[in-house]
């Protein structure tokens, strides 16, 4: 449970991103969470590198379980509002599945920690996470949904068994972000999508896939997209 009051006095001035306490929190937690570990990291380290009173940082979250709930959230939830604005569109299941992937594939790759390396965390198979869980697993079915409606219209028997493909490609950003550490470059959004459509047997002419999902990402009514997974200004910027 999240708590929320006045707090006391911070002990430093504002060193964190963000325009919140809160913000400031779930960013020194997410830097904490992924470079020095979950059970490592306590509140009070996470209180200490935000520079307030660990009592401050209880009014804000409750438990530091509280505030890996928070982070995990950011990582699924924007992808999956946004797959729900695409349930009523008419456009093809190529050019959906290609945006859904795109938006999610930059949500991962430019977010300010690789919050993706938390997914392994012993402590998410508790009942605390189930929440979180059942929201990644609605967004791989979504994936799903999409896949193979792409493959029903490939109508090839030998890709019968590749709709789980997608949404595997799209979260291997996450260990490909951790391995340009040393020196991996990482593909960028526009390379996972079509790599998404290519992984199902798609073969044709990408360019007027980019130029339809640039646009339903554009119309898209996601307030939740971070800056850089949002539409790009034209058709060439999604594919550089």
């Amino acid at each position: 449970m999240t708590n929320a009051g006045p707090g006391r006095p911070r002990l430093t001035a504002r060193r964190r991103p963000g325009g919140t306490a809160r913000a400031e929190i779930l960013d020194a937690a997410a830097e904490l969470f992924t470079t020095r570990g979950f059970a490592a990291t306590s509140t009070r380290h996470i209180a200490e590198a935000v520079g307030m009173r660990q009592a401050s940082l209880y009014n804000h979250f409750a438990t530091k379980d509280d505030i890996l709930v928070a982070l995990l959230a950011d990582t699924v939830t924007p992808a999956l509002d946004f797959a729900e604005t695409l349930r009523p569109r008419g456009t093809s299941p190529e050019v959906k599945l290609y945006a859904l992937s795109y938006i999610d594939a930059a949500q991962l790759i430019t977010g300010r920690w690789n919050l993706g390396v938390l997914y392994l965390l012993p402590e998410l198979r508790s009942d605390r996470f189930m929440s979180f869980r059942a929201d990644r697993d609605r967004l791989r079915e979504q994936y799903r949904a999409l896949a193979q409606a792409v493959l029903d219209a490939i109508d090839d028997p030998a890709s019968t068994h590749l709709a789980e493909l997608p949404f595997r490609l799209v979260e291997s950003v996450i260990s490909a972000r951790a391995d340009a550490l040393e020196g991996t470059p990482i593909p960028n959004a526009a390379v996972i999508a079509g790599s998404a459509l290519h992984i199902l047997g798609w073969r044709q002419d990408l360019d007027p896939i980019h130029t339809e999902a640039a646009e339903l990402i554009a119309n898209a009514e996601t307030p939740k997209l971070s800056g850089a997974a949002s539409a790009p200004d034209n058709f060439d910027a999604m594919r550089t």
